[in-house]
C-alpha cells in the first residue's frame, strides 16, 4: 500500500460518511450536501447528521440535515474555511444552531501514516500482539481509549505492554469501517513519557497495514500528549470535523443530566 492509497482511502471513507464524492473534499471550495445513513459508514456515527464539518485543508463539505442545509452554507461563506473550526466564529453556528436544539459538540483532528516516518518503534517493555479473545478481560476503565464496551465486536487487534505479568500499556484497533481500522491507546500513569505509547502504537499500525487495512488516530486539538503521540509513531494531520449533536445529547456529555 502506498502513501497515495492510503490517502484515497481515508478521502473514499469520508466521503461515504459525508454523503458525497471524495474530489468534494480537494474541490477548494466549499460543498454542502445533504446527509444519509449508509451502511459503509464508520459504526460509531450517528446519521445521519445534523451539520458535520469536515476538511482535508482545502474547503469545506458540511454534511448536514436538509432544514439546516441554508443556515450551514450562510456560515460558510462568511468566513474562511480555517477559522469556520474554531472560535470565537463557532459561537456564530452554535447561536444559529440554538433555535433547532443543537449546539456545536465534537471536535477532533484525524490522522494517516506516514510510511516514510512510520515504523514499529522498540519499546523499554516486552510487548504482545492479542486477538480478540485475549481482549474479552480486558474491558476496564484504564483501557477506555484502547478498546470500546460499547462495540466489543469491532476490537480486532491490540498489541499490550508488558511489566513481567502486569499489563501497563495497551493499543487497540477498532474495525470502524471496510478499509480503515482506527487505533486508540492508553498507558498506566506510573509508565508514561518512556516510550511506550509510540512503540505500540508504531507497531500496531504496522500490524494493521500488514493486513492491508488503513490505521488511523484521531485526536482532540487540545490534547498535546495524543498529538505527539501520534507524530512520534509515524503518524500526520490529515483531515478535521466538527459536529453537532442535539442539546440533551451534549448535556448528558457534561454530565448535567
Amino acid at each position: 500500500m502506498t502513501g497515495e492509497q492510503i490517502y484515497q482511502t481515508a478521502l473514499r471513507q469520508s466521503a461515504i460518511d459525508c454523503s458525497c464524492r471524495p474530489e468534494d473534499f480537494l474541490a477548494g471550495e466549499n460543498r454542502v450536501v445533504l446527509s444519509c445513513p449508509h451502511e459503509r459508514a464508520r459504526r460509531y456515527l450517528t446519521l445521519p447528521f445534523f451539520c458535520n464539518l469536515v476538511s482535508y485543508g482545502g474547503g469545506v463539505v458540511a454534511s448536514v440535515s436538509g432544514e439546516l442545509e441554508g443556515l450551514v452554507k450562510d456560515y460558510l461563506d462568511r468566513f474562511d474555511p480555517v477559522h469556520c473550526f474554531e472560535t470565537p466564529n463557532l459561537h456564530v453556528l452554535n447561536d444559529a444552531l440554538e433555535p433547532y436544539g443543537l449546539r456545536v459538540c465534537f471536535m477532533a483532528e484525524y490522522f494517516l501514516p506516514d510510511l516514510r516516518a512510520l515504523r514499529p518503534l522498540p519499546s523499554p517493555l516486552p510487548t504482545r500482539l492479542l486477538g480478540p479473545e485475549e481482549l474479552a478481560p480486558l474491558y476496564l476503565p484504564q483501557w477506555g481509549n484502547a478498546l470500546c464496551e460499547k462495540r466489543r465486536e469491532l476490537d480486532v487487534l491490540a498489541v499490550g505492554a508488558y511489566d513481567g505479568a502486569k499489563l501497563v500499556g495497551l493499543a487497540g484497533c477498532s474495525a470502524d469501517c471496510e478499509e480503515m481500522w482506527q487505533i486508540g491507546i492508553d498507558v498506566l500513569p506510573g509508565y508514561r513519557c518512556r516510550g511506550i505509547a509510540a512503540a505500540l502504537t508504531s507497531q500496531l499500525a504496522a500490524e494493521v497495514l500488514r493486513r492491508d487495512k488503513v490505521p488511523f488516530y484521531c485526536a482532540a486539538w487540545s490534547n498535546i500528549p495524543s498529538v505527539r503521540n501520534a507524530v512520534k509513531s509515524g503518524f500526520r494531520p490529515a483531515w478535521v470535523e466538527v459536529t453537532a449533536r442535539e442539546r440533551a445529547f451534549v448535556e448528558e456529555c457534561n454530565g448535567n443530566l
